[in-house]
């Protein structure tokens, strides 16, 4: 068995798509007689400084010899890859057997560490792998990384990707939204993230210049390929099935706030000590502390109405929030409430009159001018609180590519999902 790696074919500004240039690498190999087993997308760490959206690497499992492999990768790529952009560094890699050890363990730290090219190459060789690269070769990183994964990763879901025809590519996607949310609500939850109810807007429909018509993300193959089917659009090119560990919060991992680091994400349970604050742009920042240290939070704009879920927080609540973290502050993906206040003190009523005591002065408690009535200190209120226990989430618009939906389950709390 061999499993070929590549990654770092696409641009932010030109398009393409990694996994279109793996879908033809799959074609060419099987009109040379080669069975494909499955095609993996490998969702990255989502901090990678050079990423295109989503940091997506993909591996190709094949019965086709490393070499044939790796010499239709590179055919393939020479015809595809967006190379005169200065970002773009492909990488490819072809591995036989079983994957050893040290390369699994390359690919659990790449969907959660920062990796560079030159571990990766000496990762390669001491395992023996052929491979190949352009310009940098960064992609090399992803390309090992991918190979890594799907030999050391269990929790799979799917995602159905039709693409275009050549000759559309750079115009506008021709697609029956209406289509597209009535296949969604008959295959929610088992396939998730097709559509954003809340914003009115498909999600599974990508906005930048490239091949892909649509994605379609789930938890079962038959159920995305179905939902595809009910979609109306311009005509479909081709089609491929992934593989993949989109949805899954595999990126993640618990820690104290004084152990976290720039370029990685984690879940991190403190309580709130700032009033959360609406800032330039409409982001909402607030802070957390767990006897470890101090983290700034923020919900950024484009995740929408979940900012109403940051600004009903108050001081004392006791919260998870996951999320990468850059430059000190975590980006907040998800939080869970553990423990809400619920009470606040507030200046004492009078038994007697029913009227609000005033200040006897500095220390002294408080007192009813018109009953002589005092007392020593506040008393508590109930507070009505707009958020319950349980976990809350961006919107389906807002959802990074790895970041694992409410509906999916498994969370250790009550979940309040978005679709």
């Amino acid at each position: 068995m061999t499993v070929l790696g590549l990654d770092d074919t696409d641009s932010r500004e030109r398009g393409m798509c990694t996994t279109y240039v793996a879908t033809r690498v799959a074609e060419r190999l099987r009109r040379a007689g080669a069975r494909i087993d499955r095609l993996r997308l490998v969702r990255l760490n989502p901090a990678v400084e050079y990423k295109t959206r989503g940091n997506a690497a993909l591996a190709i499992h094949t019965d086709a010899a490393p070499d044939l492999a790796l010499a239709t990768a590179r055919e393939v790529i020479d015809g595809l890859a967006e190379l005169d952009d200065e970002r773009t560094h492909p990488g490819v890699v072809a591995a036989e057997g079983p994957i050893e050890q040290a390369v699994q363990q390359f690919g659990r730290r790449a969907i959660r560490e920062l990796l560079d090219r030159e571990t990766a190459i000496d990762r390669i060789e001491a395992a023996g792998y052929s491979h190949a690269g352009w310009k940098q070769a960064r992609g090399t990183i992803g390309a090992l990384a991918a190979i890594g994964v799907s030999a050391a990763f269990e929790d799979w879901t799917y995602e159905y990707i039709a693409y275009r025809e050549p000759e559309r590519w750079g115009t506008e996607r021709s697609i029956e939204i209406d289509s597209v949310f009535d296949a969604a609500d008959q295959f929610y939850p088992t396939a998730w993230d097709t559509v954003d109810r809340g914003e009115g807007e498909p999600v599974c429909v990508p906005n930048a210049p490239g091949p892909i018509l649509y994605g379609i993300r789930g938890d079962e193959p038959n159920a995305v390929a179905a939902l595809a089917a009910g979609i109306e659009s311009e005509p479909v090119h081709t089609q491929t099935l992934f593989e993949t560990n989109q949805g899954t919060d595999s990126h993640l991992r618990d820690a104290a706030i004084e152990d976290i680091q720039d370029g990685r994400a984690y879940r991190v349970t403190g309580r709130v000590i700032e009033t959360p604050e609406t800032r330039a742009g409409g982001h909402v920042f607030t802070a957390i502390a767990d006897g470890s240290g101090r983290l700034s939070i923020v919900a950024f704009e484009p995740t929408k109405r979940f900012r109403d879920r940051v600004r009903a927080l108050r001081v004392g609540d006791r919260i998870t929030v996951a999320g990468e973290v850059t430059d000190g502050t975590l980006k907040l993906e998800k939080f869970a409430v553990r423990d809400l206040v619920r009470q606040r003190a507030v200046t004492p009523t009078c038994p007697d009159c029913g009227r609000r005591m005033e200040s006897a002065g500095a220390g002294q408690g408080y007192r009813c001018r018109d009953c002589n009535t005092s007392t020593d200190s506040k008393e508590l209120a109930p507070i009505e609180r707009d958020l319950s226990r349980g976990w809350y989430e961006v919107p389906p618009c807002a959802r990074r590519h790895i970041a694992k939906p409410l509906v999916r389950g498994g969370f250790d709390a009550p979940t309040h999902p978005e679709h």
